[in-house]
């Protein structure tokens, strides 16, 4: 594995999550055995048996683990962030640490395309484009009736103003290329707008439906009114980000995916 660069890196933040750490990395093993899998685990500063378990995952896993740990807590996005450098694959697989993400969609969405690099030659507009992103879509939702009533709102006004075409942005399953997440401008929070930023990138965004699933341990770490309040001071911050325009799209680099497809 060291010397070898990996068909896929899966990369989860954790944050105060013991008892998820273990099962969470044990099923991405499992359900993406026989690929060369890289798992980036970057544990936030949790102040839980969080890190013993990532210790004992990277110990039991150790030429597939590696273990990031934040010196104080920075969020989700820079917990992200921090993990990608250490990326080696072309994709990355993006699943929250609490367990209700399902890692057989990865194994589903691989198999079913990326074996076949039809992603990799998408036409948008006549034009070929290459896939940045392809972001769940939760085909059920085992929150409360509160949070549902939530995402829907935010996911309807985050659409909206940025155009993103994405139904639920909010989903933690995201697969990624790995070049399109590094052209990405930094921000605390700026994973809850990764559709419209990699559009903003000249990259595709799709979305593929997927599984959701009940927490087992542990309890959500967002609010409401810290959510809320973040949320809307953020969004506003991308639209007007969006709204400044976009990467150019050099016509030699169509003809070059054109001939590539050929």
């Amino acid at each position: 594995m060291p010397d070898t660069k990996p068909d896929l890196c899966v990369l989860i933040p954790f944050f105060n999550e013991a008892g998820n750490v273990l099962p969470v990395i044990k099923e991405v093993m499992t359900a993406l055995d026989g690929l060369c899998v890289q798992v980036i685990a970057v544990n936030d500063a949790s102040t839980d048996a969080t890190g013993e378990e990532l210790a004992e995952a990277a110990a039991r896993w150790p030429e597939r683990v590696t273990i990031k740990t934040h010196v104080e807590r920075a969020g989700k996005s820079a917990a992200l962030f921090t993990g990608l450098k250490y990326v080696r694959a072309e994709w990355v697989q993006l699943l929250d640490g609490d367990g209700q993400n399902d890692p057989a969609d990865t194994r589903r969405v691989w198999d079913a395309h990326f074996t076949k690099s039809e992603f990799d030659h998408l036409k948008i507009g006549g034009q070929p484009v290459r896939l940045g992103l392809i972001a769940g879509k939760r085909t059920s939702r085992n929150d409360s009736g509160f949070k549902w009533v939530q995402s829907r709102l935010a996911n309807g006004v985050r659409g909206f103003l940025l155009g993103d075409n994405v139904r639920d942005s909010g989903c933690g399953w995201k697969l990624i290329r790995t070049d399109a997440f590094r052209e990405l401008p930094y921000f605390a929070a700026m994973h809850r707008f990764l559709p419209a930023l990699v559009k903003r990138a000249g990259w595709a965004v799709i979305e593929e439906p997927v599984n959701d699933r009940p927490r087992q341990h542990g309890q959500s770490k967002y609010g409401f009114f810290g959510r809320l309040g973040a949320g809307v001071f953020d969004l506003f911050g991308v639209f007007w980000l969006v709204q400044r325009g976009q990467h150019g799209v050099a016509k030699e680099w169509l003809e070059e995916q054109a001939q590539e497809k050929d």
